[in-house]
């Protein structure tokens, strides 16, 4: 009788990237659990990385290529695929320049180093500046607005703080390990700034705060702050630059002033600012719901200028810096500025450092209308936009019209739907990788070797593999020379002297660096003053407002006052649920029976205020859309708002969202706090 294997690797199904031993038996895939080693995950393992093997083996699988003729998908040969791709795409070159191939990365493609290098490597060959990604919705907002005010990027060490402020997010949903971790803490004073109680709020205090007004709520602590003498001198008065600009903008931002936007009462704010700015250390961290919002970057800034002006930043439990990994660079520069670049240019380069990536919101006009010029291309990998972008439909047309639709997946996604082909992606399982995102998402410096648990699955191959053979198949081969996984990844780990046999060589992974906390008092502070910046002139510069602005979400949502009266309720979309990430896993019957269909979220109040009960069907309705769903009540949701969670393909909460950027540095949309009204179905 054979023995069952135990491999430890790392799974990728989300951006944690947990630890995982993977049990395999007779070459399949029998069990995973959590690698009590991981320096996070620390053994935990959550309900979608105990659902492999379900995930891996599904019947639902694509197994190997398709092209769609007359309405049906036909199987065909990977040379066939490859031909015809490779063929279209000199043809549609040829004709439209080599703009005209756009191709998005997904979340898991872009938090995964393999299918993201070489996306670029391919759009760099064949000539298109335009790659697309998830960036143009999540995160990269954050990652700019540090930059702008410290240079690089800070992230939270809450596992050291005394004070911990969960603002607008949910650890047991998006990062379990610290929910865990705050759980087991005895000396930490827990704060949950949230329109709902979540159930860490039990730990500490909760303050509801009204959607849309976190700007001003921050600002309003920085007036109490400033105004109580509660800042750290040394810290304002050597590191930083713009206090005094501060100081005077904060003044009109009294938590009188703020009380009805807000929703919470001047003794409330004072109460959260003085808790907040005297337990030290403390660690503000945000949900990735700022980044979705028009004044989402504003925000993010105003949380760095809080944790900055209380001496948090560069401090063991507060924001720290940690070193990135040094890992090879696959990219090949095209002059050419992509989709986007010209409306945000501090989205597309800060400092003369240009992003990979443009911004996807400007793709359907690209396809559309051709405006700046046609798109008549476009390759997904790793992502399911026609589900997980703003304005679904908007989205639908623009695969309707495109000349060139290819999707890479496991899965017949939406998107991979209206596909002209569809290709067979091998899961992380199927194929060796570096586990490298703790740094940029977690704050630890720690590499870890993704190995290679079973064989491919039917036909799928790698990402690396289809964008290579592709590469030759277009007459770029010299630029495509890796043959094997582990000479890839020897490539991305040979500027830090590490390979895949070295990597390989620790077990359950290593560290390359070490936390330092010395970037702001040893004057590595890199922005154009050299100091932390509160006041951005590089804003100013470029015409945007060099302090935290909020803005009004009526304003954002409306262009005609009459219209607010028709939408009373707040409503915000694409809260987690931790048996899902994003639009995946719903095919699995173990998760699905866990949550089997979304919610429309409301308090007791607003459903008796509009005829609804627990169960019942309404309609969800905003200027851009209307969506039928069931209803649940809950005491812990505040009065007038709506709560929706994404990727539901049946129940799509993105028919109401719009794709129009609002953010003006970012060119981010407006999915939360936008304005609805709901009636009983």
């Amino acid at each position: 009788m054979s023995e069952t294997k135990k491999i430890n690797t790392v799974c990728i199904n989300c951006v944690c990237s947990c630890g995982l031993v993977a049990h395999v038996k007779d070459g399949k895939l029998v069990k995973a659990e959590g690698m009590p080693e991981h320096p996070l995950s620390r053994g935990y393992l959550c309900p979608r990385g105990e659902a492999l093997p379900e995930w891996v083996y599904s019947p639902d699988r694509i197994l190997y290529p398709m092209k769609k003729e007359n309405g049906q998908w036909k199987k065909i040969s990977w040379d066939e695929a490859l031909d015809t791709i490779s063929g279209k795409l000199k043809e549609i070159k040829e004709k439209y320049g080599p703009h005209s191939l756009a191709i998005f990365c997904g979340s898991i493609g872009v938090e995964n180093l393999e299918i993201a290098a070489f996306a670029q490597r391919f759009k760099g060959a064949y000539g298109t500046p335009n790659l697309l990604s998830v960036e143009s919705v999540c995160y990269r907002s954050r990652i700019i607005a540090h930059q702008l005010t410290f240079s690089t990027f800070f992230l939270e060490e809450p596992d050291q703080a005394k004070c911990v402020v969960l603002w607008a997010t949910n650890p047991e949903n998006s990062k379990p390990y610290w929910a865990e971790l705050l759980r087991k803490s005895k000396d930490k004073k827990i704060i949950v700034i949230n329109p709902k109680k979540i159930p860490l709020a039990d730990l500490g205090l909760h303050y509801p705060v009204t959607p849309g007004s976190d700007c001003a709520l921050a600002l309003s602590m920085m007036n109490v702050i400033i105004e109580e003498g509660l800042y750290d001198r040394e810290m304002v008065e050597k590191y930083t630059f713009g206090f005094d600009q501060l100081k005077e903008h904060v003044k009109k931002y009294t938590p009188e002033a703020v009380e009805g936007q807000t929703g919470l009462k001047a003794n409330q704010i004072r109460e959260l600012a003085r808790t907040y700015a005297t337990t030290k250390p403390a660690c503000i961290i945000p949900g990735t719901c700022f980044d979705q919002r028009a004044d989402g970057l504003y925000t993010m800034r105003a949380f760095a200028i809080l944790q900055t002006i209380t001496g948090n930043v560069d401090v063991p439990g507060g924001w720290v810096s940690v070193a990135f990994p040094k890992l090879g660079d696959l990219r090949i520069p095209v002059e050419e500025k992509p989709l986007g670049a010209n409306e945000h240019p501090i989205f597309y380069s800060l400092w003369g450092r240009p992003s990979p990536y443009g911004q996807t919101l400007y793709l359907p006009d690209a396809v559309l209308k051709e405006k700046p010029y046609p798109v008549k291309a476009f390759i997904v990998t790793a992502g399911n936009p026609g589900l997980s972008m703003p304005e679904s439909p908007l989205w639908e047309k623009v695969f309707e019209k495109v000349e060139l639709l290819v999707v890479m997946d496991m899965f017949m996604t939406k998107t991979a739907k209206h596909a002209h082909i569809v290709l067979p992606a091998c899961s992380f399982l199927e194929r060796p990788g570096i586990g490298y995102v703790y740094a940029v998402t977690s704050g630890v410096p720690y590499l870890m070797l993704r190995r290679q648990v079973i064989d491919p699955i039917g036909e799928a191959w790698s990402d690396w593999k289809f964008w290579t053979e592709l590469g030759k198949r277009m007459g770029y081969g010299d630029v495509f020379p890796w043959k094997t996984d582990k000479e890839v990844i020897d490539f991305f780990l040979e500027p830090m002297g590490l390979s895949f046999d070295k990597l390989d060589s620790y077990p359950h992974g290593m560290f390359y660096a070490e936390k330092t906390y010395d970037l702001v008092k040893s004057g590595k502070i890199r922005t154009p003053s050299g100091k932390i910046e509160i006041y951005s002139k590089t804003l100013a510069d470029h015409g945007y407002a060099p302090l935290p602005e909020p803005a009004d979400p009526e304003k954002v949502v409306f262009t005609k006052p009459d219209e607010r009266e028709k939408y009373p309720l707040w409503l915000s979309t694409g809260n987690r649920i931790i048996y899902y990430t994003h639009t995946q896993f719903r095919n699995l019957p173990s998760l699905r029976s866990k949550y089997p269909e979304p919610f429309a979220e409301i308090n007791p109040e607003t459903g008796k205020k509009y005829g609804l009960q627990d169960g019942d069907f309404a309609i969800v309705e905003t200027p851009n859309g209307q969506l039928k769903i069931k209803v649940k009540l809950t005491q812990d949701l505040l009065p007038g708002v709506v709560l929706i969670s994404h990727g539901w393909e049946e129940t799509n909460v993105n028919v109401l969202t719009s794709c129009k950027p609002t953010d003006p540095v970012t060119g981010y949309p407006h999915l939360k706090a936008l304005r609805c009204r709901i009636s009983k179905a």
